[in-house]
Parts: C-alpha cells; structure tokens; sequence
C-alpha cells in the first residue's frame, strides 16, 4: 500500500460501470432527439404550408393588395409586441439591479 504526503489530496476516479454507461447515452442523446425533433417539425410545417396553399387554391385566392396589407398588420403587430417585450425587460432588469456591463 502506497502512503501518501501529510496534506496530500486524493480525488477518487473510479466510476461505477453502469454511469459510464449512461454518461455516453447522454452524451448523444441530444444530437439524436434535437435531429428527430427537426425532422418531425419540419415535415408538419411542410405539410401545413402545402394544406393551407391548396386551400387558397381553392378559394380563387385573395388579391394581392390584401394579402400584403394583411401580412403588414401581422410584421407591424410582431414588432411592436417585441419592442414592448424588450422594454418590459429592460425594466425588470433594473429593478432586480442586474448588472448588463459586456466584459
């Protein structure tokens, strides 16, 4: 048996055989589901994209200056709702005293 130093520190490095196991499970465990979970995403917002196409379709369709009016009221909404997200958080921030200096 090997004696060691007074004040020496011993850091153990033995590991169970079953959390090895599961410690290079989880290590791929992400890229797996996070590909799955893009694939499965991307093929129901395919297919809903395709569906709501043919339902245009099928309606004759709207005309263009609608559809663009349309589509301008949902990006002028999306803004204003993110800038108001943005300045709710700025104020919150300050009043937590959250430190924002970049390093």
């Amino acid at each position: 048996m090997k004696t060691l130093p007074a004040g020496a520190v011993v850091t153990s490095s033995t590991v169970c055989g079953n959390s090895l196991e599961i410690r290079t499970t989880m290590e791929w465990f992400p890229i797996v589901f996070f590909t799955f979970k893009a694939l499965v995403l991307g093929t129901g917002m395919f297919f809903a994209i395709k569906w709501h196409y043919d339902q245009g379709k099928k309606k004759n369709g709207m005309d263009r200056r609608t559809l663009v009016l349309g589509v301008a009221k949902v990006v002028l909404i999306f803004v204003v709702l993110l800038a108001v997200l943005g300045y709710l958080t700025l104020l919150l921030v300050r009043k937590l005293g959250l430190d924002w200096t970049i390093p």
